[in-house]
């Protein structure tokens, strides 16, 4: 993924602020990704892309230096409940951790 893109947050707090690192799973609005049955839809995308859906991608676990990169908090803060439920379950199915 080319630019920059919204990440949702998969690590605890402590851990992002001891390490430095993040993480978590890449969204995207690639409307593609509305076929992907390892992409979640989360609702709209924030900003200029207000137009699409946002989709986060089970599929792709992945791990950045959040200071390095001056990473910062997405406008959305937070997914709901349910759809966060359904990411970890389609993450876990991947993984396979109990």
């Amino acid at each position: 993924m080319r630019d920059v893109h919204p990440f949702l947050v998969l690590s605890p707090r402590s851990f992002n602020e001891r390490t430095s690192l993040v993480i978590g799973l890449p969204m995207t609005t690639a409307e593609y990704n509305a076929d992907n049955p390892f992409a979640v839809a989360v609702g709209p995308a924030k900003g200029r892309k207000a137009a699409k859906t946002s989709y986060v991608l089970c599929h792709q676990p992945k791990s950045f230096d959040w200071r390095m990169r001056a990473a910062r908090a997405h406008p959305m803060r937070r997914l709901p409940d349910i759809r966060f439920a359904e990411v970890c379950g389609i993450l876990n199915q991947i993984i396979q951790i109990k």
